[in-house]
This record gives C-alpha cells, sequence and structure tokens, in this order.
C-alpha cells in the first residue's frame, strides 16, 4: 500500500498518543494534549497515512526571523508494523525540506542507544555536537544532540 505525506489532522492525535505509548514505552510518551498543544503553537507537523490509518508523524518547530532561523526536530514515530519501509526517512526528508525552505539550521536529540536513528541522522548531514546525561526520563537514558547546517542556495 502506497504512504502519504499530509499535515497531520487534529482527528489523528489519540493515534498518535496510542503510537507513542508503543514505540517510547519506559519513557514519558507525549499525550493527545500535548501533540494538540504543538498544533496549536503552529508548529510543521506531518502524519504518514496509509489510506485513513496514520502509521508514523513527524513534527518540526521554527524560530528566528527569516533569514536568521533555527529550527528542531521535536519527534519522528512510526508505528512498529510499517517500519522498515522507508517511511521514517521520508519524514525526515519532509522535515528538512521545510527547515530548508527558512534556510534554518536543524538540532535534534536523539537516545544514544539508537544506532538505527543516528545512521539515518547521519546519512541526512547531521553531526553529533553534544551529550545530554539522562535526558529522558523515567529511563535516565542519554541523548546526543545532533545538528545539521543551514542549507543555502549557492548564487553563480
Amino acid at each position: 500500500m502506497t504512504v502519504r505525506l499530509d499535515p497531520l489532522r487534529r482527528r489523528d492525535l489519540r493515534r498518535c498518543a496510542e503510537l507513542e505509548r508503543i514505540l517510547f514505552a519506559g519513557e514519558d510518551p507525549w499525550s493527545e494534549a500535548a501533540f494538540a498543544s504543538e498544533l496549536d503553537w503552529g508548529h510543521y507537523y506531518l502524519g504518514a497515512y496509509a489510506g485513513d490509518l496514520l502509521v508514523g508523524y513527524a513534527g518540526l518547530s521554527l524560530a528566528g526571523m527569516p533569514g536568521d532561523m533555527e529550527a528542531s526536530v521535536h519527534t519522528i514515530g512510526v508505528d512498529p508494523v510499517w517500519q522498515g519501509q522507508g517511511i521514517g526517512k521520508a519524514l525526515l526528508r519532509a522535515l528538512l525540506a521545510r527547515a530548508e525552505r527558512e534556510r534554518a539550521q536543524v538540532f535534534l536529540e536523539v537516545r544514544t542507544d539508537n544506532a538505527a536513528a543516528i545512521a539515518l541522522y547521519e546519512a541526512h548531514g547531521f553531526t553529533t555536537i553534544g551529550l545530554r546525561r539522562r535526558y529522558y526520563q523515567p529511563s535516565g537514558a542519554d541523548a546526543y544532540t545532533m545538528a545539521r547546517p543551514a542549507r543555502v542556495e549557492e548564487t553563480t
């Protein structure tokens, strides 16, 4: 089945929270209200849809003035049943395309033990710039802070 990316729908926030509980068990998964707050703040959120079923989601915040913006990947999640099909990569690329339109540097945090995610981010130009000890709660897992420089069009 083909998966399409579209703006995240409010009616899918309950599904986002359900996926959070599956994907981030043992941590502090986001609630439906947390996702609603992200949308209320105007952050850029996409859903990955197989038909009407939400199978993944991703969010990005942008801050600053035009020409001097920073972006932060807030979350990327894919239903375990749908993992390994390139959905996470497609969501990341869509977030990066949005950041590129603003010429924004992009930051994110990732668990230090999530080798697959780290490899994905490195393949898309991210480098590790720091370590946040005990970042994820309640597990106390560490996170790397990663950054990707702003992509600026060259003029000739």
